[in-house]
C-alpha cells in the first residue's frame, strides 16, 4: 500500500449516495474529486456523456495530482412500465446514455492511468435486476447488463496488473432522507448507502487479484 493518500475520482457524486462515498474516503484522508452533471460542494461540474470532456478531467487529474488510484462510477438512474408491452424505448435511449456512455466514457479516458497507478481500482453499483429482470425493468436491466460487461471487459484489460474492475451488487440503495419521507417503509434488501461507502473503501484492503472482474453482492 501507498504511504501518500489516495487520489479518487467519483463520477456522479452529487445526491446521497456520492456524499457518503465521497466522505467516506475522504474521512480517511483520500484526495477526492467530485464530478457530476451539476457544480455543487465538492463536486465540479463535468459532462460526462461529451468523451472530450472526460479525457481531459483525465489529463487534469493526472496534472494536479500527478496520479489517480481510483475511480467510482455512480452515475445511476431508473426509468420503467408497468408491462413489457408498455416498454417506451426512449427510456432505453435515456438510460443507454446515462449508464452506458458516461461509464464508457469514464473508463476509457481513465484505464491508462489505473493500469499506472500501484493500487487502481474500479468500481461500479450495478443491481440485482441485471440478472432477475422484470418485464417492466426491461430497459433498466438490458441497461445495466450492458455495463457489467462493459465492466468486465475493462477488469480483462488490467488482468495482470495491480489494478482492478470491480461491479458492487445491490437490489436499490437508502439513505436517511429516504427513511425520513417514508417512515412507515421498512426498504427490504435495500444497502444503506453507508454501507455501499465502507465497501468502496475496502475495496483497497484485498489484492487486485481478489476482486478484479468479480461481482460482490451488497445486499443485506
Amino acid at each position: 500500500m501507498s504511504s501518500q493518500p489516495r487520489v479518487v475520482v467519483v463520477a456522479g457524486a452529487g445526491g446521497p449516495t456520492g456524499q457518503a462515498v465521497t466522505g467516506r474516503l475522504a474521512a480517511r484522508g483520500d484526495i477526492v474529486i467530485g464530478v457530476g452533471r451539476h457544480a455543487a460542494e465538492g463536486v465540479e461540474a463535468v459532462d460526462l456523456t461529451d468523451l472530450a470532456a472526460v479525457r481531459e478531467l483525465a489529463a487534469r487529474v493526472e496534472r494536479e495530482h500527478g496520479r489517480v488510484d481510483g475511480v467510482v462510477h455512480l452515475v445511476g438512474g431508473w426509468r420503467g412500465s408497468k408491462t413489457f408491452a408498455e416498454t417506451d424505448l426512449a427510456d432505453w435511449d435515456a438510460l443507454h446514455t446515462q449508464l452506458i456512455r458516461t461509464l464508457q466514457h469514464v473508463t476509457l479516458a481513465f484505464e491508462p492511468l489505473l493500469r499506472r497507478s500501484a493500487e487502481g481500482r474500479f468500481a461500479i453499483v450495478s443491481a440485482k435486476a441485471a440478472q432477475a429482470p422484470t418485464q417492466g425493468g426491461a430497459a433498466y436491466s438490458a441497461a445495466k447488463a450492458a455495463a457489467e460487461a462493459w465492466t468486465l471487459a475493462l477488469a480483462d484489460a488490467l488482468r495482470g496488473t495491480s489494478a482492478a474492475a470491480t461491479i458492487l451488487v445491490v437490489k436499490a440503495l437508502v439513505n436517511d432522507a429516504m427513511r425520513a419521507a417514508s417512515p412507515e417503509r421498512s426498504f427490504p434488501g435495500f444497502t444503506d448507502v453507508t454501507d455501499l461507502g465502507d465497501a468502496v473503501a475496502g475495496l483497497w484492503d484485498r489484492p487486485a487479484s481478489e476482486i478484479n472482474g468479480e461481482r460482490l453482492d451488497l445486499t443485506p
